[in-house]
């Protein structure tokens, strides 16, 4: 018998218990079960829906219309002078993105325990999933809006305000920010949400309060100097600003703004990869 063959097929699993290990090898061994996930989540979602996939722009359609009659039109918040259409659809691109990977990585040991607790796999892969399938979604939404952005470049009176600009060619490197924030708060509410379930309840909650705190619906050349210290310390204000700077040619973009997103973005997700491994390790013996 060939022992050699043998081994080329031998996958040995083994306990480790620091902080500081982390099985990168198997993302890659079991990539396969990472795109099985990725297309499950993609197409369960609105799968027995009878407008299926076009609720990826009815959602976002529906959002920018109430803000643009209840924000734009009753309360008459500024948009920097950009239609409301494009100025609420620009900030939602960004948020909804995030709201959406942050949502479902924010739940990925309780969700996943049934899996978890019968068959050995990185526990990073679900998270991880969660966040390449809720780009798809992004992708959709993205298209939607630069349709409006070229209605309204090319057929209104809006077409000279709207000036995309080079930073548009650094919208991959925001993606990925948005993808690995997201990732690394949801990590840290997985982790903690293992032992103290009352995180499920207040994360829409949280996420609500999150947005008003963030410039989607109000520009953040409209907050004075005295309150922009809480535009600075939320690492998605300076992303969405980003967003609206690269497709319109409006926004508050400052290098230092963003190398402090960039920063406090890392710092986030490294400690969130910290606990999440820490508490991986024994969340089955608490759920």
């Amino acid at each position: 018998m060939d022992t050699h063959k043998e081994r080329d097929y031998e996958f040995i699993i083994q306990p480790n218990k620091s902080w500081f290990y982390f099985d990168w090898k198997g993302l890659s061994y079991y990539r396969d079960l990472l795109f099985f996930i990725v297309k499950r989540d993609f197409y369960s979602k609105y799968k027995q829906a009878v407008l299926g996939p076009f609720w990826f722009i009815i959602s976002p359609l529906a959002t920018t219309l109430v803000f643009t009659v209840v924000f734009g039109n009753m309360i008459k918040i500024p948009t920097d002078g950009m239609p409301p259409v494009l100025f609420y659809l620009c900030g939602l691109l960004a948020w909804r993105y995030f709201v959406a990977c942050l949502n479902g990585t924010s739940d990925t040991l309780v969700s996943n325990a049934h899996l978890f607790g019968k068959v050995y796999f990185p526990r990073l892969i679900p998270p991880i999933a969660v966040v390449i399938s809720n780009f798809f979604s992004f992708i959709l939404e993205l298209i939607v809006f630069l349709v409006f952005i070229f209605y309204f470049k090319f057929f209104t009176l809006a077409d000279s305000k709207i000036q995309p600009n080079f930073i548009i060619f650094l919208l991959p490197l925001l993606v990925i920010q948005i993808a690995i924030l997201s990732m690394g708060i949801g990590l840290w509410i997985s982790a903690l949400t293992a032992k103290y379930r009352d995180l499920i309840f207040l994360m829409g909650f949280l996420t609500q309060l999150w947005m008003y705190a963030t410039p989607v619906i109000y520009p953040a050349s409209m907050v004075s100097q005295k309150w922009r210290i809480f535009i600075v310390v939320n690492p998605m204000s300076s992303v969405v600003e980003a967003f609206r700077y690269a497709f319109l040619g409006v926004g508050l973009l400052r290098v230092d703004y963003l190398l402090f997103s960039a920063v406090a973005t890392l710092v986030i997700f490294l400690s969130g990869l910290l606990v999440f491994n820490k508490a991986e390790k024994t969340f089955i013996d608490t759920v």
